[in-house]
């Protein structure tokens, strides 16, 4: 897959604070990439620099093999902050104007008002719309000039859940045509729904990044026990899919590399002559790891 956006060793200080530092990660052709933190994780500031909006102190990127340019500006599309339409003109209109200042094809516009799901609302007035409808057409503004990645910051928030719906799926739908699409988000349940990729960032820094998949995965764990622990220790030490385990007070729990199961641990430990009085499986959370992720 080709390389979308690559970013090399970013920063941004504001005085003594690192808002991003050292932020090194690249972006495929085709995936839907979630930049997932808390508040104030360097997120926003990281799209604010890639978009040519905010100055970095340190390090580079580029957009498709090349430095910022109106060209490569040309072949992406971004909503970074609150959408600002005219509010006693219609959505068709509104629409109009930016494509004028754009240079955008009005031909364009009847297209995304229907891939946004507003084109029975085109001649609705901006003030009458919902937040999700609000959002929706600032999507389609940020699409009118057919652009091959769109960069969305925190696009669901403070929609109800109808509009998060609507939102989430719209962006679907859009990655379905052959679109990139990066986003920011602090919402795990957004980015897991969304996103094929994410990279997990905490005050500025990269904390981990890959396949969403991999990253959150919430990997069986399971509790064992048995009459005595010193054997199944020591079995844990050497079988090669266990991926980690402790002990608390009269059992383990441990967690098991991905394609094993509990059924493999019984037999494993049955063949070494340690019988188990206890095998319980259960699945640790997705908010669960995310916490434990960030706090690493």
């Amino acid at each position: 897959m080709a390389i979308v956006l690559s970013i090399d060793n970013l920063s941004k200080k504001y005085g003594s604070l690192k808002a991003v530092d050292s932020l090194s990660l690249q972006v495929e052709e085709g995936s839907i990439y979630g930049l997932l933190g808390p508040n104030g994780s360097g997120k926003t500031t990281t799209l604010g620099m890639v978009l040519d909006v905010i100055q970095p102190t340190g390090g580079s990127f580029s957009w498709f093999g090349d430095g910022i340019s109106k060209a490569t500006k040309q072949r992406v599309g971004a909503i970074l902050e609150t959408p600002n339409f005219y509010p006693y003109l219609t959505a068709k209109r509104n629409l109009q104007v930016i494509a004028d200042t754009k240079g955008a094809d009005h031909q364009n516009i009847a297209k995304m008002l229907d891939l946004v799901g507003l084109g029975t609302r085109s001649n609705t007035t901006f003030k009458g719309f919902s937040l999700g409808m609000k959002q929706r057409l600032a999507l389609a503004a940020a699409m009118l000039n057919d652009p091959e990645v769109l960069v969305l910051d925190e696009p669901t928030n403070g929609l109800d859940p109808q509009g998060i719906a609507e939102v989430r799926d719209l962006i679907l739908r859009i990655a379905a045509q052959g679109k990139t699409i990066i986003l920011a988000s602090h919402l795990l349940d957004e980015v897991e729904k969304v996103c094929t990729h994410v990279a997990v960032l905490r005050t500025g820094k990269l904390v981990t990044d890959g396949p969403v998949g991999n990253i959150l995965s919430a990997k069986e764990q399971l509790i064992v026990s048995a009459e005595y622990l010193a054997p199944v220790l020591q079995l844990l030490e050497r079988l090669p899919y266990i991926a980690q385990f402790a002990q608390e007070k009269d059992y383990v729990i441990l967690t098991l590399q991905e394609g094993y199961s509990s059924t493999d641990l019984n037999r494993d430990m049955f063949a070494q002559g340690v019988v188990l009085s206890q095998l319980v499986a259960r699945r640790k959370s997705l908010e669960k790891q995310f916490l434990e992720i960030i706090k690493s």
